[in-house]
């Protein structure tokens, strides 16, 4: 049974029996994370995009760690470039690892790389689907806009994380209607609340889902087990 924790922002880190897994490293800059960088464990990092709040952790972290890090072409290519392992993958394409398979997905936002040296590089921005080997499915979105592609993933996903910050991202009203295109059990709002810019009433989208969906509003620290 996967083991999720998130960490503020849209950072979360989920642990299976015998994978450990971050996406999205934004942790040391990242005013909502509690605790201390030194003590995440990564066998696999998954990056959506290349933008700051993102990827600001991603090298030291896969350094440090060793992990194998999961991402676009682009970037895994720059990874690759600085001595890291790497994963490269597309819009599209799946790869099975020992944790599961993972395909990335549509989304719609910026394409910069923020990585010291990256500056030349852009790349699509992703969501993130995986499928369990322990048959649990999960999909984080990134930082998108509302897609009619999500309708494609209707059925799919156990566990849905979505932005609903506006502003960057849709927004909580093109949010409830990503959940009604992909009918998840469980979602996650993330990408709110970060910095003012980006507030949100987490609980107010809450209401708005209704019984579409369970809305899990978690908190920096807390677990969800799926």
């Amino acid at each position: 049974m996967p083991q999720l924790t998130f960490h503020g922002h849209a950072t979360v880190s989920i642990h299976t029996a015998d994978s450990k897994l971050v996406i999205d490293p934004f942790f040391s800059e990242n005013p909502h994370f509690l605790g201390s960088l030194d003590d995440i464990e990564a066998d696999y990092i998954l990056v959506t995009h290349g933008h700051y709040d993102h990827v600001a952790d991603l090298i030291g972290l896969a350094e440090r760690t060793g992990a194998t890090c999961i991402a676009t072409f682009e970037i895994a290519s720059f990874l690759e470039s600085q001595g890291l392992n790497a994963s490269p993958q597309h819009i599209g394409g799946g790869v099975h690892y020992p944790f599961g398979y993972v395909k990335l997905t549509a989304a719609l936002h910026g394409g910069m790389v923020n990585l010291p040296g990256a500056e030349a590089f852009t790349t699509l921005p992703a969501g993130i689907l995986i499928n369990f080997s322990s048959g649990e499915r999960f999909y984080h979105a990134g930082d998108t806009a509302l897609l009619t592609d999500m309708q494609l993933l209707k059925g799919k996903v156990d566990v849905a994380v979505l932005p609903i910050g506006d502003r960057f991202t849709m927004g909580p009203d093109d949010a409830v209607t990503a959940v009604e295109f992909i009918e998840p059990k469980v979602v996650i709002p993330c990408h709110y609340d970060t910095w003012p810019p980006i507030e949100q009433d987490a609980a107010a989208f809450a209401e708005k889902v209704g019984d579409r969906a369970k809305v899990r509003v978690m908190a920096p620290g807390d677990i969800l087990e799926f």
